[in-house]
């Protein structure tokens, strides 16, 4: 399976950062990860990104093929974020598979979320829940 170009992993804990981000390490999944703690950072990130408003050279900006997004954060909720997202040019976001990641099993969370065209999934994240994200879509 090839490496992906990047990887976003948007939430406001910590520790589910580090987790998933040793998780995505571990299977080698891309070489290129961010963390943001919320939904504007996030957002401003692939603004940036999408309008080539940065620099090229700079490593810390890359085009994610894959992003996990948690529902409850300050600032900017995952909602909020993906109404946002979905103003983004669509030739930039057709490369993107966002995928809401949260502890919410509620049926209007979950609704909500398919109506953004988004993966649904729960924590935590694990190899099987990353597996079978890259076989339906980068295979």
């Amino acid at each position: 399976m090839r490496k992906l170009s990047g990887v976003l992993l948007i939430d406001d804990d910590d520790t589910t950062n580090f987790l998933n981000l040793r998780l995505l390490d571990r299977m080698q999944v891309t070489e290129h990860v961010r963390t943001f703690v919320n939904g504007k950072q996030a957002f401003d990130y692939l603004y940036s990104v999408s309008n080539n408003h940065y620099d090229a050279d700079n490593k810390d900006y890359f085009r994610p093929e894959l992003i996990f997004l948690d529902i409850n954060m300050p600032v900017m909720d995952g909602f909020e974020m993906l109404d946002l997202y979905e103003r983004l040019d669509p030739e930039f976001r057709k490369h993107i598979v966002m995928t809401v990641l949260t502890t919410s099993t509620h049926p209007q969370d979950t609704a909500e979320a398919r109506s953004y065209a988004a993966e649904y999934l729960t924590k935590p994240l694990t190899a099987e829940k990353i597996n079978a994200l890259l076989e339906k879509y980068f295979k």
